[in-house]
């Protein structure tokens, strides 16, 4: 038998974890890049399959931001890269609110952290999930020649990081939803 229960982060709780994501941010610059990436990779390698559901399900989450930041076809740019890193970061500190080996809310505030980081990174997300989907379908295509992998995923990343920056232009001028960084 399973039980559902839901709750919402008011703003003060938002506040709260929005300060724990700029402490993390403070972390994150003193650490390599790869340290960041290996952290959250190993966090997700260590605790896949032995946590609650609402935990397992963000971890895909969380891997998807390290795959996105490691794949080099995709090619985001440094403002992105430097997001997601931070966002990252949180999980390279072994100090986080609740201590992970208290049994079932252990990683709880690990599934908020990734909840946080991926709903400020939405568009990139979307994005890049559509990116990769393109990849895969067009791998298999035919192409004309003179046409290289290089330019057809050129020309579709360039499509995508183009309403990926209007959409982040909408978020400063105020016309859409809330952004953690």
């Amino acid at each position: 038998m399973t039980h559902t229960i839901n709750f919402s982060l008011q703003d003060n709780d938002l506040a709260y974890f929005r300060e724990i994501m700029r402490k993390a941010e403070a972390n994150t610059k003193t650490l390599p890049e790869n340290s960041i990436l290996a952290n959250a990779r190993k966090l997700c390698s260590d605790i896949a399959g032995t946590v609650p559901n609402f935990v397992q399900t963000r971890l895909h989450k969380l891997e998807l931001l390290v795959t996105m930041v490691e794949d080099d076809e995709w090619q985001i740019s440094a403002q992105d890269r430097s997001n997601i890193l931070t966002g990252l970061g949180y999980f390279s500190n072994p100090k986080d609110v609740v201590p992970d080996h208290t049994p079932v809310l252990g990683f709880l505030d690990d599934a908020i952290m990734i909840e946080l980081v991926a709903e400020s990174l939405t568009d990139n997300i979307e994005a890049y999930q559509e990116f990769c989907t393109f990849r895969d379908s067009e791998q298999s295509r035919g192409r004309d020649k003179g046409v290289t992998r290089h330019d057809w995923l050129a020309d579709k990343r360039h499509e995508l990081l183009t309403r990926v920056k209007r959409r982040h232009a909408n978020y400063e001028s105020g016309n859409t939803h809330f952004r953690i960084f």
